[in-house]
């Protein structure tokens, strides 16, 4: 048995026939996998509930600039509660910042919003509350049911693109036109 791939700082994109609403044409930066499981954070679902002015003022963050073009993203089902800052690299937290990608980081703590609220956060990032995982095997086992398509991250899908383009734009860095895509898996 040879040893599985670590996929994190790749993209999950989601096949036609998911059969989870919440997974639906999503994409999925992987933040973190291994034998012990996966997280990672869906990029291009927007919440209905909650924007950003409104999230810092929750918090009492006092911001300096305008964030009403910021949504706050779906990240996934587990830990709703809980938020995570995708960003570029030019900003660490003194806490503690993930480095998902040479390109892309992730920091968890309260300090990035802070930051932002001052006009001292990273050049590029988004917001995402919650996040989707995965137990050990779990992911392999609905990447080999034909759940999802795997490809390299793309900084400009994560942060430049409105949500509505990137999966489209995610299946285009495979050479996959939407059309081309069927519920149905297969094997040779």
């Amino acid at each position: 048995m040879t040893a599985p791939t670590n996929l994190t700082g790749h993209m999950l994109i989601a096949m036609p026939g998911m059969g989870d609403p919440r997974f639906e044409h999503s994409v999925i930066l992987l933040c973190d996998h291994s034998d012990e499981g996966a997280m990672g954070l869906i990029i291009n679902k927007s919440s209905d509930d909650l924007d950003m002015p409104t999230l810092l003022s929750q918090l009492s963050i006092d911001v300096k600039d305008d964030f009403e073009k910021h949504p706050v993203h779906f990240g996934g089902p587990v830990e709703m509660g809980r938020g995570f800052v995708l960003h570029s690299p030019d900003y660490k937290s003194l806490v503690t910042t993930l480095e998902v990608r040479d390109d892309i980081h992730m920091t968890a703590t309260q300090d990035i919003l802070e930051d932002l609220g001052k006009g001292e956060g990273p050049e590029k990032w988004m917001m995402a509350l919650g996040y989707a995982g995965w137990g050990a095997g779990q992911l392999e086992g609905e990447i080999a049911e034909n759940g999802w398509l795997i490809c390299d991250a793309v900084p400009s899908i994560v942060f430049d693109l409105p949500d509505v383009a990137k999966w489209e734009a995610a299946l285009e860095t495979l050479g996959v036109g939407a059309l081309a895509l069927s519920a149905e898996g297969g094997r040779a």
